[in-house]
């Protein structure tokens, strides 16, 4: 049986490299891995790069009109091209603007996602455990089943939030304020550091949240507050 000739030069989206593979205008290149590489001024207009790795990436003299740039990802080290709105291009990063986005279950493990604009998103099972979330804006969020596992949360308010169930071990919470939360049921804060300001107040919620066991971390939220 004979391959088509489209078929036989096929390259999967991932695979799809500027250094291995010509790149232009509306290619499809999702979920490739292009951190640290120089773009130089190609034509990326309407081409798909939604989950695309650009931490470290120059792109200051590509064309980036109607690109998709949902969930790529990028870092303070990426460059982008002068006037470009990154930070509301639906990537993920360092000041993104992401209010009401659906990540759920989203691999977000190890993200700059420092001053990250998160309000009302949906984080429900997203992996965010080594992420920096420092005062990055999650008011409103469902964090339910969340991995916050040694997280960097420095001031971060955790006001009307859904923290049911949320694995807060070892996570950094100074000058974070969880005591307007929506729900702490079943959260593990075992090891997590900075609570002494915050610990009274987590205690006095109410006991359906305190004692709710996680099937995880195969412990209590009031267990894992106590010192």
């Amino acid at each position: 049986m004979q391959t088509s000739p489209a078929l036989a030069t096929w390259v999967p989206p991932e695979s799809l490299t500027p250094s291995g593979h010509p790149i232009g205008p509306a290619c499809d290149a999702r979920g490739a891995d292009w951190a640290g590489l120089h773009l130089g001024d190609s034509d990326l207009s309407e081409a798909r790069l939604c989950r695309v790795d650009l931490r470290g990436a120059d792109l200051s003299d590509c064309q980036l009109d109607g690109t998709d740039l949902r969930l790529a990802r990028y870092d303070s080290a990426t460059r982008w091209p002068e006037d470009f709105d990154f930070r509301s291009s639906g990537a993920v990063g360092p000041l993104a603007r992401l209010s009401g986005s659906f990540l759920n279950s989203a691999d977000l493990a190890g993200m700059d996602l420092s001053g990250a604009i998160l309000m009302g998103a949906y984080l429900s099972g997203a992996d965010l455990s080594g992420a920096c979330l420092r005062g990055a804006r999650l008011a409103g969020a469902d964090l339910r089943h969340a991995v916050l596992r040694s997280a960097l949360c420095e001031g971060v308010r955790f006001s009307g939030c859904q923290l049911d169930f949320a694995d807060f071990r070892s996570a950094v919470l100074v000058d974070a304020d969880l005591s307007t939360a929506e729900s702490i049921r079943g959260a593990d804060f075992t090891g997590a550091t900075d609570l002494e300001l915050i610990r009274e107040a987590l205690l006095s919620r109410p006991f359906r949240e305190l004692d709710c066991w996680n099937p995880l971390t195969r412990r209590a939220t009031r267990d894992s507050l106590k010192v």
